[in-house]
């Protein structure tokens, strides 16, 4: 069989890596790294190749997207998404975190109730709480092993909200939602006044039966009222160059997201984020990127496998993102010494389901972009220590 270009581990100690700060999160030092959702893989060469040739040019002053930016920007999201956006519509900011709290800065008002739809990515309680505004939970419904939108619950917290963060595809539990799912949350947004802020940061991440919905696609009305969070941070292992994409059609919308980033002393964009951006969405990363998705969507069949023989364990394929939302609910464990058979037991480092709500209470989540053989010895250490 071909060795895959993603099959080499790849030392990352010295680089100041998030991912491998023990000490800092008090982790044992043999504790396998499958927590922060950051590739072990390198970018791809169209990147490398692109920050190459302009450190030779040895000139880093301030920088602006160009035309050519752009460009690729618009043609990755036509190529990719079926979406033909303006891509001057983008407001460019330090991340997608970043512009969740830029944009609730931006439209909302302190103390406005924001809907986010737990369990989901930790930054999302955090920015609305940051920011002095109020979580209204909407719980995803578990139907064996595949989440579901309580729609009657949403729209009873609409009517209070000001803004819905919407995770798509789901961060952790996998979902990729359907057009018909997100055109009911639409309306009922449009309807009650509530701005979508949608995150999409994983949209490049769908598997074979699914496909992704670019929320503000689905009609011009809800494009006026949506803030599309995108990034080419997940796609291409890409997050520590600090760039997103926040695409915003009202113009208005626009301007006040543009006016609170200035607020905030800053102007320009870090030339080594506008550059890698227009490298991997510049057409010559296509391939890679069907071979990262096919070889990620065999490192999760790999772990389905594995956990199916596990007492106590199961785990649900998912539709979208690289992410494992591991069911460990049937060790019947309370949340600490879960923990410590997770971290100590099985020696792995993962992320701790009660940090994305009180919904992930007996879940871990395990980031499977990584080597296949770091996901065997994840599987022979779990399979070790459950009872």
């Amino acid at each position: 069989m071909r060795r895959s270009v993603f099959d080499e581990v790849i030392n990352r100690s010295g680089t100041g890596a998030l991912m491998l700060a023990r000490e800092r999160y008090g982790v044992p030092a043999d504790a396998l790294p499958l927590w922060v959702a950051d590739m072990a893989f390198r970018t791809p060469p169209t990147v490398t190749e692109a920050l190459a040739e302009r450190v030779r040019h040895g000139i880093f002053g301030y920088s602006l997207p160009t035309p050519a930016y752009y460009d690729a920007l618009a043609g990755w999201f036509e190529r990719r998404h079926a979406w033909e956006l303006d891509p001057r519509t983008a407001v460019l900011t330090r991340g997608v975190v970043h512009g969740l709290y830029l944009t609730l800065e931006a439209l909302t008002a302190p103390g406005a109730g924001v809907i986010i739809q737990p369990p989901v990515y930790p930054p999302f309680f955090e920015v609305v709480r940051d920011t002095g505004r109020r979580v209204l939970a909407n719980p995803l419904v578990e139907d064996a092993g595949r989440y579901v939108i309580d729609f009657d619950h949403f729209e009873a917290l609409a009517r209070d909200a000001s803004a819905f963060i919407l995770c798509s595809p789901h961060n952790p539990v996998g979902r990729v939602w359907t057009r018909s799912e997100l055109s009911r949350l639409a309306e009922i947004c449009l309807r009650h006044d509530v701005w979508i802020i949608s995150d999409e940061v994983h949209q490049d991440f769908v598997y074979p039966g699914g496909r992704h919905v670019v929320t503000a696609t689905l009609d011009p009305a809800v494009a006026a009222r949506t803030v599309t969070c995108t990034a080419p941070s997940k796609t291409f292992n890409l997050a520590g160059l600090q760039l997103a994409n926040l695409l915003v059609s009202d113009p208005a919308a626009r301007a006040r997201l543009t006016a609170t980033y200035g607020a905030q002393g800053l102007s320009q964009q870090p030339v080594v984020g506008l550059l890698a951006c227009q490298a991997a969405y510049g057409g010559g990363a296509d391939a890679w990127v069907d071979e990262l998705v096919a070889y990620l969507a065999g490192n999760l069949a790999l772990i389905e496998a594995g956990v199916a023989d596990l007492p106590g364990l199961r785990f649900t394929r998912p539709e979208g993102t690289y992410l494992a939302w591991l069911d460990l609910r049937g060790l019947d464990l309370e949340p600490a010494p879960l923990r410590r058979l997770v971290l100590e037991g099985a020696r792995l480092w993962l992320s701790d389901g009660p940090t994305f709500g009180a919904e992930g209470a007996g879940f871990q989540r395990l980031n499977a972009a990584v080597p296949r053989s770091v996901i065997e010895s994840a599987l022979e250490r779990l399979a070790a220590a459950v009872p």
